[in-house]
């Protein structure tokens, strides 16, 4: 039990389930809520402190005061860049409706409901909710035909927040005796975990199956857990070699290595067939010779003997 920590993600991260941890003595790395950012406000904001453990991902160390745990505060830049780009999504979608809303108030020969048309705001909020609280939208009494007007203001404390926290994440452990990087690498090791459980949907693909079985639920599971063993064994072996740690660059590369069957006729109406491999280029080359591999030039066929000579044995 002492060697074992506890890796869940945020949708785990419930009092109960952290108490229940927390009493039982058990170790844990947990990703914290969005919404706990904000407790870390100013530590975010300092530009020190923050040290790069892989390309485009840095982390900064902090203390809960209320629990005690240690805080990892992660920065990713293809998590901003991936946040940035939903919230300008949605914002520009909430403007071009907002935009078509007070265009038709303006336009409209008759009063309007102002129930309804909250409603048709609540709605445009709704339907974009990552940028929601972007805009403080208000129905303004007006002299025209509609009785009233749209106003729109663009709530800036929103978008300076989002330029402090796109991208950024929290991990919070009761681990006190690991660097940050360790921290951080552990939990990535959940990405990597959950990666093997959809691995009969990418890489087997095989369409999605609701198992209803114990005995199929468990074959299931025992796909996954060796799917991921085969992955760490792959990244450690790759590692070891001096070749980084993502597994899925080198088998991208040797699943361009294939092998083709040459079938020569002879003139005794029989077939010789020959199981040929690829020659690698010069960037597989380099990649199996790190690792230690040899291609064979050629595959051994098992195929059945023919019928006559069956026979005459």
């Amino acid at each position: 039990m002492l060697g074992r920590v506890w890796i869940a993600d945020r949708g785990m991260a419930s009092k109960d389930n952290l108490a229940w941890l927390r009493q039982t003595g058990r170790r844990y790395i947990i990703g914290a809520p969005k919404s706990e950012l904000k407790k870390f406000a100013p530590e975010l904001a300092i530009a020190g402190g923050w040290r790069e453990i892989r390309e485009g991902v840095e982390v900064k160390l902090a203390h809960c005061s209320e629990t005690g745990d240690t805080v990892v505060l992660c920065r990713s830049a293809d998590r901003r860049s991936k946040e940035r780009a939903m919230h300008d999504k949605f914002s520009r979608r909430i403007e071009v409706a907002l935009e078509r809303l007070a265009t038709r108030i303006s336009r409209s020969k008759r009063r309007l409901d102002r129930e309804q048309v909250n409603r048709q705001i609540g709605r445009i909020l709704q339907q974009n909710q990552r940028a929601a609280q972007r805009f403080k939208v208000r129905l303004v009494e007006d002299n025209g035909p509609a009785g009233f007007r749209l106003e729109v203001e663009v709530n800036v404390s929103f978008d300076n927040w989002a330029t402090l926290s796109e991208g950024a994440y929290l991990l919070r452990s009761n681990i006190s005796d690991w660097r940050d990087d360790q921290l951080w690498k552990a939990y990535i090791q959940l990405t990597q975990a959950e990666a093997a459980f959809r691995i009969q949907k990418d890489q087997l693909k095989v369409r999605p199956v609701w198992h209803q079985r114990t005995d199929r639920v468990e074959a299931h599971i025992l796909v996954c857990f060796l799917a991921f063993v085969l992955w760490k064994t792959l990244e450690m072996w790759q590692s070891r070699a001096g070749l980084g740690n993502s597994p899925a660059t080198v088998l991208e590369e040797f699943a361009r290595i294939q092998s083709h069957d040459v079938i020569l006729p002879t003139p005794m109406h029989a077939n010789i067939r020959l199981r040929c491999i690829t020659k690698p280029d010069e960037a597989q080359a380099a990649l199996l010779d790190r690792l230690g591999i040899v291609l064979p030039k050629r595959m051994r066929l098992n195929e059945p003997a023919p019928a006559a000579a069956r026979l005459s044995a």
